[in-house]
């Protein structure tokens, strides 16, 4: 079993460390020097060719809105301009030793939250517009360094030192007020907002398989219930004994239809669940599972309903999962809060090879392996767009062998007076 990981062991919700201050001029032609010195003079040819994408940028698109294709226009020079701002971190690293990081990708999904959506999130890239006005106020400044910069090369050698690091000391300051990534709110705003579509998508696809099990399950059995009620009443006066008959048959016929009721009502949300909490309701999805399961929660009290139920379902996955394909011989379930955290780790002594994949690869869906190949499933992928649409995380550890340590992070919400 590994050890819990802390609230920070996933690198992409750590915060940037703060930038070390700016260095003091002196007195030295040294590598460093020659560095900002090149850079001062590489300012007004690239600063020509920012400024130009942008009025291009900027004119064209502001003058197409009026059609079709501006605002699209617009939206693929702000990606473009996210390039640029790209160029520009890398020339302050090399020559300006300046440590940015590159912000979050645009949370974009190859068209599956539709052209207007992503359209406007495009519009909208505050990446993107910082690098539009970074690169607007460029030129004059661009043109100022270019010219003090060549003209102490030749007049001004001794305290050339002192004025280059001091130019460069406000390029840096510029490259990290305007091209440093969006703050840790708005990058998650954008991530959530991308995120809505899977939750719609999942809500559908949870309406269709509720629908799907009604109509092939507790529906069908009702239909023939009511059938054979009916033969049975033609025949209750003529054949006594038949009529008997079809009542028991029919008699089995409603305990078959509310079992079925029962698990479906259970996969909607189990009764345990909102009873009795998350350590119950785990404990009975555990007693189920084919492989033996230890169950751990350390709760010190009841999360939100609908954090409950999302680490309900995704135990609950993980471990048919467990039973079906992992060839494991021992399981086990911990679950915790940590801050404002819920972590889940699922862990087991299977075969492993479990991956996210594109478009739902997992060892659910795909196993190499004692067992052969399977084919279908929602797998791994699923889960994890499903914890990513609230604000959760799911990492994977399961080389080939095993074993598989499966560990979920969901938001803590307290559970509101009145529920529960």
């Amino acid at each position: 079993m590994t050890e819990r990981p802390s609230p920070s062991w996933d690198a992409s919700r750590r915060s940037e460390r703060e930038q070390p201050p700016l260095p003091p001029a002196r007195f030295a032609y040294d590598r460093q020097t020659w560095k900002e010195i090149a850079h001062l003079l590489a300012n007004l040819p690239l600063a020509l060719l920012g400024f130009t994408y942008v009025a291009v940028v900027l004119f064209t698109g502001a003058l197409l809105t009026l059609t079709v294709i501006g605002f699209p226009l617009l939206a693929a020079g702000l990606v473009g301009a996210r390039q640029l701002g790209k160029m520009e971190r890398a020339r302050a690293r090399a020559l300006l030793s300046v440590e940015v990081a590159e912000p979050s990708p645009l949370p974009l999904r190859g068209g599956k939250d539709g052209f207007f959506p992503q359209l406007w999130m495009a519009l909208k890239d505050p990446v993107g517009w910082r690098t539009i006005l970074y690169d607007f106020i460029r030129l004059p400044w661009g043109i100022l360094t270019f010219v003090i910069a060549l003209t102490s090369l030749f007049v001004l050698w001794p305290v050339l030192p002192f004025i280059a690091r001091g130019l460069t000391n406000a390029d840096r300051a510029m490259v990290r007020g305007l091209l440093s990534p969006s703050d840790e709110l708005e990058r998650r705003i954008a991530e959530l907002e991308s995120d809505r579509g899977v939750v719609v998508d999942t809500a559908a696809a949870d309406l269709r398989r509720i629908e799907r099990d009604l109509h092939d399950g507790a529906q069908a059995r009702l239909v023939n219930l009511a059938m054979g009620l009916g033969l049975a009443k033609e025949k209750l006066l003529e054949d006594p004994d038949a009529a008997a008959s079809m009542v028991q048959e029919a008699h089995g016929e409603v305990k078959l239809a509310l079992q079925e009721l029962r698990d479906l009502a259970r996969g909607i949300h189990p009764a345990v669940l909102t009873d009795r909490g998350l350590d119950a309701a785990l404990s009975s999805v555990a007693s189920r599972c084919t492989v033996p399961v230890k169950v751990t929660a350390d709760l010190p009290s009841r999360p939100a309903a609908a954090i409950e139920g999302i680490a309900y379902f995704t135990v609950s996955e993980l471990l048919q999962n467990i039973s079906k394909h992992s060839g494991a011989k021992s399981a086990s379930v911990d679950v915790w809060r940590s801050d404002d955290r819920l972590l889940i780790q699922v862990w087991d002594d299977g075969r492993g090879g479990a991956r996210l994949g594109n478009g739902g690869t997992s060892r659910s869906d795909s196993v190499e392996g004692g067992g052969g190949r399977r084919e279908g499933g929602t797998g791994m992928r699923g889960l994890a767009d499903r914890l990513e649409a609230v604000d959760g995380l799911f990492v994977i550890e399961s080389p080939q062998g095993g074993p598989t340590t499966v560990t979920a992070e969901l938001p803590w919400r307290d559970r509101t007076a009145g529920q529960g």
